[in-house]
């Protein structure tokens, strides 16, 4: 059976959870990080995978090396199998950031045939392997129904595809035909937030705040509100590109503030109803080219408990180890946050933070003998995608919380 007709199965009959360990669309009650069922992902090949994005239905997308590990495939998760993607032409291919939506739609970032005409080498750099990763130049996609087809720019040659919602909106960013002046190369284009409207075909370009000049559009509610970066050119991954942690909402771009610094200000998920915003942030006083970063929550929401700083809806998450970082890249509407905390020496570990208080997942892995280093996604059932460390190298897992 096909890849494709596989998802059709899914979307369509809706009725059978996927085979990654569920037992049942079962929640946990009370704590619910007091015991998880753990399941390896299946590589390519390659040493180095990882789950980045979980819907509602146990569809695992992310991204797995090949062997060798000079070139990374997207990749989805399901039944017990890993599933290849494939690329735009290009080397290389990857479902980057976390949510995906609840049909089976993907979207993540490709590298096409033609060689890369921007000099700092486009974001999608930052998310690829091997000799090739700055080749050629790279785009967003959209995969259904077993076919990858790319996403427009506004005019450049790069664009950059993040998440999706269950209303087929996705959200990335994209490069124009203008050069801006405040690139580490000042000859580069511009790049802006966009909207790809998915069903009527129609590509929205979101202004940066106040006077920036770049923005990014990293995850997009179901009710249409979008967050995501703002700030210079720069080197277009992170840093003073992300200036300001911005949501735009009904055409008004607005500040979500920070935790004391104006570099690396990243939201990187939001609610389906949009009511909570986490991501990561530089420390105060930390060097943009050598960060610190800070995870954090942002809500309105009386229910979910945590200290805010000043003057802000946002909240400093802290970490699990004394002076170390940390980044949260998943959230739930429980109000379930997933993220990676790292010590200032040694391995990384995955977290799972509720009810005001950061956990180490590892605590709660039962007989999984590997070290879960990441952890990038948790859906509404609180199963968790991520990243442990073997012996041999790095893997995807699933997390299935326990029946009591």
């Amino acid at each position: 059976m096909s890849v494709a007709h596989s998802i059709t199965r899914l979307v369509v009959l809706a009725a059978v959870p996927l085979a990654l360990g569920s037992t049942g669309f079962e929640t946990a009650e009370g704590d619910s990080a007091h015991s998880y069922t753990v399941h390896p992902l299946v590589s390519l090949g390659g040493t180095n995978s990882r789950g980045n994005g979980i819907n509602n239905w146990g569809l695992v997308s992310g991204f797995s090396n090949l062997a060798g590990d000079a070139a990374r495939r997207a990749t989805l998760w399901f039944g017990g199998h890993a599933f290849d993607l494939d690329t735009l032409g290009g080397t290389n291919s990857s479902v980057a950031w976390s949510r995906q939506n609840d049909s089976g739609l993907v979207v993540g970032i490709s590298q096409t045939g033609t060689l890369q005409t921007r000099t700092d080498g486009w974001s999608c750099r930052a998310f690829f392997p091997g000799p090739d990763r700055t080749k050629y130049t790279c785009v967003g996609f959209v995969w259904e129904w077993g076919r990858m087809r790319p996403l427009p720019t506004l005019g450049g040659d790069n664009g950059f595809a993040a998440s999706a919602n269950n209303r087929r909106q996705v959200v990335g960013w994209a490069e124009s035909t203008q050069a801006d002046p405040t690139c580490t190369n000042p000859s580069d284009r511009e790049f802006k937030a966009v909207v790809w409207d998915l069903n009527r075909n129609h590509t929205v370009e979101l202004s940066p705040y106040g006077t920036d000049s770049a923005g990014a559009a990293t995850a997009i509610s179901d009710r249409g509100q979008v967050v995501g970066i703002s700030g210079d050119c720069d080197q277009s991954v992170g840093r003073r590109t992300a200036r300001h942690a911005v949501r735009w909402e009904n055409g008004t771009v607005t500040d979500l503030g920070n935790v004391g610094a104006d570099t690396w200000n990243t939201p990187t998920a939001i609610t389906s109803r949009g009511d909570i915003i986490v991501g990561f942030a530089n420390a105060p006083g930390a060097d943009p080219d050598n960060p610190k970063f800070r995870a954090w929550l942002w809500t309105e929401r009386s229910d979910i408990h945590c200290a805010k700083l000043p003057g802000t809806d946002i909240c400093d998450l802290g970490t699990l180890d004394e002076g170390g970082t940390a980044e949260a890249w998943g959230v739930n509407h429980r109000g379930q946050v997933v993220g990676t905390s790292c010590p200032p020496t040694g391995n990384c570990k995955a977290f799972l933070w509720e009810s005001g208080e950061m956990k180490d997942l590892n605590r709660f892995k039962g007989s999984y003998p590997d070290h879960l280093e990441n952890a990038m996604d948790i859906n509404e059932l609180g199963q968790v995608v991520g990243r442990a460390r073997t012996a041999s190298g790095l893997v995807g897992f699933s997390a299935v919380p326990k029946r009591r």
